[in-house]
């Protein structure tokens, strides 16, 4: 592979990973709601997110996607749900009782990693899009596997550190917001966005 043509590779993913989408959304609500220590957590999810998304398209399960209307709605619909659970539970939250001032728990890494790793992988365009967008950058007249690892860890690298970018801008405001009224507002801003995404995710239309 030229470092002309990997250039346009990392060049093309950051535009990809800056634009918002369901998973971003998540993140800077999260951050947001529960401070810096959600950066680490969510930020962890959505690399392990795009992994395991990375993984199946390779596998085949994308392009199987691609052709079976069915199995792209069933991940659609879950994908979609989810998001809707998110965002109701977000737009719910009281943040006085998630205060650690008041001495409240508040929730825990493991279900931040879980919300954002869930909303990733199963984003069912995702799955698809490694299929058509990794093989255009691929010389046929060089080893694949070397390849597909170097563009696969590439595009993990970038996701892992777009996400954390994301994540401690959102948690730094939340620093700066003391006041309970201005963080409820924040967190129905929030959770209508992942509602939001959530009904966008289920009006997906499968690439013909």
């Amino acid at each position: 592979m030229s470092l002309e043509i990997y250039i346009t590779y990392v060049f093309a993913t950051i535009l990809i990973l800056v634009i918002p989408g369901p998973t971003i959304i998540l993140v800077v609500s999260q951050a947001v709601t529960h401070g810096r220590k959600s950066v680490v957590p969510l930020a962890a999810g959505v690399v392990f997110g795009d992994f395991t998304a990375m993984t199946l398209s390779l596998l085949g399960l994308g392009a199987i996607m691609s052709t079976s209307a069915t199995l792209f709605t069933l991940f659609k619909w879950i994908g979609a749900l989810y998001l809707l659970y998110l965002g109701i539970n977000l737009w719910r939250a009281n943040p006085e009782k998630n205060s650690i001032k008041n001495g409240k728990k508040d929730i825990s890494t493991h279900s931040l990693f879980k919300s954002s790793f869930i909303v990733t992988a199963l984003n069912p365009k995702g799955i698809a899009f490694f299929v058509a967008f990794l093989p255009q950058f691929i010389s046929a007249n060089e080893p694949v596997l070397s390849q597909l690892f170097l563009l696969g860890g590439t595009f993990l690298l970038l996701a892992l550190v777009n996400a954390a970018l994301y994540a401690l801008f959102a948690s730094q405001l939340r620093e700066t917001i003391r006041k309970t009224r201005v963080r409820k507002w924040f967190n129905r801003c929030g959770g209508t966005a992942l509602i939001g995404a959530g009904m966008f995710t289920a009006a997906m239309q499968r690439s013909t």
